[in-house]
């Protein structure tokens, strides 16, 4: 196990390196720059603009004036050593300590969101494998069919439309206050409620076909009991896969919700950073989601590999070739 975990460690190390030289080498061929940008929006409300002295001290001092490879290998070195300067838009503010304040927040969002949505979808999924091919089983289908497909942006647009304009009765800015949990969660819960009915119905139906499943009823087991005690345990394992990944996934996506509803978020920094073209923290922010993603993945394969020991044996088999 500690030499496949080493294995995947070292995958990790060369995609954040792929990545980031892709997004570095896409950032340059991107047209327009952060000077551009607000030389226009300065024009836009002022006749003020960038003498060219003052442009060539702003280079200077964020290395603009350096060759690319020469600015990629700093920005490297920096990086391994959480490092990442300050940030165009905020050049007071260190683009660490940028994320070290946002990040939490978003992460905040994502585990809410995770945590309804397993409360509401392990009981719909349950429902739906026991009542299998009936209509609660389809009408449990159906709406984590629609909840899968319909975007966060939709629901948030939704639920701002209903819950704050015409209903009245949450707020549709703001952050601070429990209040302003809800619009966000119910947005970001609605698709991942979805896959977790679907997961849950999919293997507990798997599980109740499964031949010690059958011998345990044959045997006189109560339906209820057979079904809780060993079926669901054993189908809750793998939705670990699921769930990991999906909260990695959902810190990531929260850009589109925390600019509609004013929230500090790193996704909101994100956003405004790729709009002003403040490609040190697009670049920083990139490289910070890519790690949990790949990080959050490899967690939970370690974390299913202890519980399973059939996934155990097989990442072990894995690693030793």
């Amino acid at each position: 196990m500690f030499k496949y975990f080493l294995k995947r460690l070292g995958y990790i190390v060369l995609a954040v390196f792929i990545i980031s030289a892709l997004t570095f080498g896409l950032l340059q061929l991107a047209p327009g720059n952060y000077l551009d940008t607000q030389r226009i929006l300065q024009q836009s409300y002022s006749s003020a603009t960038m003498s060219d002295q003052m442009r060539a001290e702003w280079e200077k001092f964020y290395g603009m004036d350096k060759p690319a490879l020469q600015r990629y290998a700093d920005f490297l070195i920096n990086a391994v050593q959480l490092k990442f300067g300050p940030s165009y838009q905020y050049s007071n503010q260190r683009i660490e300590d940028i994320i070290a304040r946002t990040l939490p927040i978003s992460a905040r969002l994502a585990f809410s969101a995770i945590l309804v949505a397993l409360v509401i979808g392990i009981p719909l999924g349950i429902i739906a494998a026991i009542r299998q091919n009936k209509i609660l089983d389809r009408v449990v289908v159906l709406i984590s069919m629609i909840g899968s497909s319909v975007p966060a942006y939709v629901m948030a647009i939704a639920c701002t439309y209903f819950l704050g304009l015409k209903l009245k009765w949450l707020p549709t800015i703001g952050w601070g206050e429990p209040k302003h949990y809800i619009m966000p969660i119910i947005a970001l819960s609605l698709g991942p409620i979805g896959t977790v009915t679907k997961y849950t119905r999919g293997t507990l139906v798997e599980t109740l076909n499964q031949e010690y499943i059958r011998v345990a009823r044959a045997k006189g087991g109560d339906f209820i009991r057979v079904t809780f005690k060993h079926a669901l345990r054993n189908s809750l394992i793998p939705l670990i896969t699921v769930v990991g990944p999906m909260l990695a996934s959902l810190t990531v996506g929260t850009v589109f919700v925390e600019n509609m509803y004013a929230i500090p978020g790193l996704g909101q920094y994100y956003a405004s950073a790729a709009v002003n073209r403040d490609y040190p923290l697009v670049m920083a922010t990139t490289l910070i989601f890519a790690i949990m993603v790949m990080g959050m993945n490899l967690l939970v394969d370690m974390v299913h590999a202890f519980l399973d020991p059939r996934v155990r044996v097989s990442l072990t088999t894995k690693g030793g070739k």
